[in-house]
């Protein structure tokens, strides 16, 4: 089971951040919600949704996986709880390319996941 979590949250969270020139800021909550609604965000196990109301719902290697989201001062801030553990509130830099939006963590200066839009 830890060896599942600890997967999980290299995929949420995975390399150090690197060449983003193709990809652009989502600057405001209103492109963001029109971005995610009624699509799945997906990336090899892990599928989630970004509901309106602030919730995230979906699974991610076997598990469900749930949380809230909201947009605070430009970036897209979320919990994330998974099987019996979780990833504390953190804002992220949304920034988008084409049908692949990457998450950046620590407000643009952590480590990134890239998840397509289906």
């Amino acid at each position: 089971m830890k060896a599942l979590i600890v997967s999980l949250v290299a995929v949420l969270a995975s390399a150090p951040l690197s060449a983003m020139a193709e990809f652009q800021p989502v600057r405001d909550e209103a492109t963001f919600r029109a971005l995610v609604e009624g699509r799945e965000l997906a990336r090899f196990g892990v599928r989630l949704e970004v509901l309106p109301q602030g919730q995230i719902t979906g699974r991610g290697f076997g598990m469900r996986v749930g949380g809230m989201w909201e947009w605070r001062d430009g970036y897209f801030c979320r919990t994330l709880e998974f099987g019996s553990s979780g990833d504390p509130y953190n804002c992220q830099l949304v920034l988008r390319d084409g049908n692949t939006l990457r998450f950046i963590s620590d407000q643009g200066q952590g480590d990134y996941a890239d998840l397509r839009l289906r």
